[in-house]
């Protein structure tokens, strides 16, 4: 099982990023999927979620109107655009994998609990 995590990079306030995050060892359409993130000295935190079928989306107070999820389960794919860049956004961002077993729901409200793969991390710079 494989969360290959890739966008990252260093950026100025107000641009833009598209993280993504190849999944393979699983069947991915059986699958949840989310960003979190981790600044330095900080606890783990929920970005986006999307659910199995790309049908549903759910973003965290601080990204919504910024960022979108979105899901290609025919390449086995979630991105995230990242979209009016600020500082407060620099962190390490996961993807994960949550199945659908499990409720949809569950990929935020566990805080993380309920992911069953997450990815390596990409880091994330935004400079003011």
């Amino acid at each position: 099982v494989q969360l290959q995590a890739s966008g990252g990079g260093l950026v100025q306030a107000g641009g833009s990023l598209r993280l993504s995050c190849a999944a393979s060892g699983f069947t991915f359409s059986h699958y949840h999927m989310g960003w979190f993130r981790q600044a330095p000295g900080k606890e783990r935190e929920f970005v986006a979620a999307i659910s199995w079928s790309g049908v549903s989306t759910y973003y965290a107070d601080s990204v919504k109107g910024r960022f979108t999820i979105s899901r290609d389960n025919a390449k086995n794919t979630v991105y995230l655009q990242m979209n009016s860049l600020k500082p407060e956004d620099t962190a390490v961002y996961y993807c994960a994998a949550v199945n659908t077993a499990k409720s949809y729901g569950s990929v935020w409200f566990s805080a993380g609990r309920n992911v069953d793969y997450w990815g390596q991390g990409t880091q994330v710079t935004v400079s003011s």
